[in-house]
Formats: C-alpha cells, structure tokens, sequence
C-alpha cells in the first residue's frame, strides 16, 4: 500500500483570523505525524481571504520546528514569483536546520490573481514561461559544485529533494525530462490527471535524484462517521470552490445543509469536475473510494487535504484516512 501525506492549505475559516489557523496547522502536523503520514506540505497562495499560507518558508520552518519526524515541504512554491537563488538559501537555511526532513516542491503558476501576481514579480521581465531554466538554475545552486558562480549560502551541497507541482501536461514532461518526481494537482484540476501520468511515466529519464517515475497525487477526503455528516462538512469547500471561480474568495464559510442541491445546474457540475478526486463519506465509503482511485491511477503516494471548516472535525477526516491506509495494507 502506498503512502498517504497532508496538504494544508492553512484555511482561515470565517470569523478567525491567521494566528488561529497557524496554531490549527501546527496541530494538524502533530497529530499527522502521530497517525503515520509521511510529509505535511505547505501551499503558497496569495491575496486569498481563506488562506494563510503566503509566507510559505516560514510557516514551514513553524512546522518543522514543532514536530519531529514527519517530512516538511512544499507544495509547492510558485516559482516565478521568486528568484531561484533566494529560494535555494531559504530551503538550504530549513534544511540546516532540520536535516533529511525538507522537501521542495516547485510549481508554475501564480498562486493568485493577475493583480496579486504583478505586485509579486521580482522584477517587470519576469516570465512563467522560464520556470524550466529556473528550476535548473535552483538545481545548481543545491549542487555540491555549482556551474554558476553565485553560491547558496546555506544551500550549496545540501539535500533537498526537488518535485515538479502541476496541472497540465507541461509540468509531467518537465518532471521527466529532469527525472524528478512529480506531483499532480487531481484535487482541484483534474482533467488531464491521466494523460499527466502516462506521459510523465513514458518519457521519464532516470536522474541522480530518482531512479524511476514517481507520483503523487492530490486527493479530497471528507471523512465523518456517517455519509451524512461528511456530506455537509463538505459543503464549506463547496462554497469556497464556488466564491472563488465567481471572483469572489472568501474566508473558508461554515457548512450547510444541502449546498450542493441549492446550486443551478452549471454550478453542480463545475463542482462535479472540480472535486471528482474526493472521497465524501462514512470509513467504509472513504475506503472504497480511495481504493478505486488507486488501483485507477498507480498512484505511488497520495497528498490528502481535507479542508473542513470546524479543527477537530478536519483533524477527524484526517484520523479516518489514517485508519482507511492501515486498514488497507491490512495493518
């Protein structure tokens, strides 16, 4: 059986604030730990209401530094908002810090609105289209010899293990092209999560990192005791997938009975095509579900995210996840 992860996205749920949803991370990673998952990775976002993890390095040195096994990363770091550089002393200053524990994820996109993206370029030429020679110039500087003459200080000769984040078939040919695996975005933007796989696992190249193809996918888990419950919890990333594809993001709402059954037709299926790597239910349903999904997709390890809107109910549906993954490899 394959190993399960967090994804936390650091929600603030309406009526709380930053400072409440740091100490509902640090608690969620502790109680991962525990449960057995093998890394708890952090996503950067931007300008978003609903999420706190913007300052993506130091909430990962938070979580690090209050844990003690448990593999800290992200996933991942919007890449063209950076320069390469700052972000190899950056993670080579986190894996000084915690050795063997760091990983780094790397991604394309923004992380936020066109708006929020300018005010974050580095400079006005900077360019997604680069992220590959920005990958390898990052590569470089956690060389033990670097080509450049600029070194990571901390950084140069450190272990920190590189993944291509994305959604589409750029990042899969990427990933492969530099043998590093890959981590596909199936809990928000799934559609082309198959075609993703097969051409990253076709084209790979083995590399001194990673000897063969490796893949993780994103996955939804609303987990409750009953179907009905999870149904409902559900609801609260519902509304915010919603808000946020009508331009209007918002702090992580409280459920509501029959969201979902209160949307028009092209808002049901948006949400059908959005959310369609999700398990929503009991442990039994969570189970087959995530079982049909890995016997789907081959998938070498999962990154679960459940974003619930009440703490314990969210560390919950992780518990429940835990259980399902020792329940299938038959612990």
């Amino acid at each position: 059986m394959i190993p399960f992860s967090v994804l936390d996205l650091a929600p603030i749920p309406q009526g709380s604030d930053a400072a409440q949803s740091f100490r509902n991370t640090l608690d969620l990673a502790q109680h991962a730990e525990r449960w057995g998952y093998r890394r708890y990775w952090l996503a950067e976002h931007h300008g978003m209401p609903g999420i706190a993890s913007a300052a993506t390095a130091v909430l990962i040195g938070h979580v690090a530094g209050g844990t003690s096994t448990i593999r800290v990363g992200a996933g991942g770091i919007m890449l063209p908002n950076h320069a390469p550089l700052m972000i190899a002393e950056q993670f080579g200053t986190l894996a000084s810090l915690y050795p063997g524990r760091i990983d780094l994820g790397l991604g394309r996109a923004p992380g936020s609105d066109p708006t929020t993206a300018r005010a974050l370029r580095r400079n006005l030429m900077s360019d997604p289209e680069e992220f590959p020679q920005d990958v390898v110039e990052l590569m470089d500087y956690f060389a033990g010899s670097p080509r450049q003459p600029v070194r990571a200080v901390p950084g140069a000769g450190l272990d920190v293990p590189i993944w291509i984040l994305g959604s589409s078939l750029f990042g899969a040919q990427l990933a492969a092209a530099l043998g590093l695996p890959y981590a596909f975005a199936s809990h928000f933007a799934p559609a082309q999560m198959m075609h993703a796989i097969e051409l990253y696992r076709a084209q790979f190249r083995p590399s001194p990192q990673l000897d063969r193809p490796y893949v993780m996918l994103g996955f939804n888990v609303f987990a409750a005791d009953t179907d009905e419950e999870a149904r409902f919890l559900a609801s609260s990333a519902q509304q915010s997938f919603v808000n946020l594809r009508s331009g209007r993001p918002t702090q992580l709402p409280p459920p509501v009975e029959g969201y979902l059954e209160s949307l028009d037709e092209p808002r049901r299926a948006l949400l059908q095509s959005i959310l369609s790597c999700s398990a929503i239910g009991s442990p039994q349903t969570v189970r087959e579900a995530m079982a049909a999904f890995i016997e789907r997709t081959g998938a070498d390890e999962l990154m679960i995210t459940s974003n619930i809107y009440d703490h314990a109910k969210r560390l919950r549906s992780y518990e429940i996840a835990a259980a399902v993954r020792d329940e299938l490899t038959g612990r």
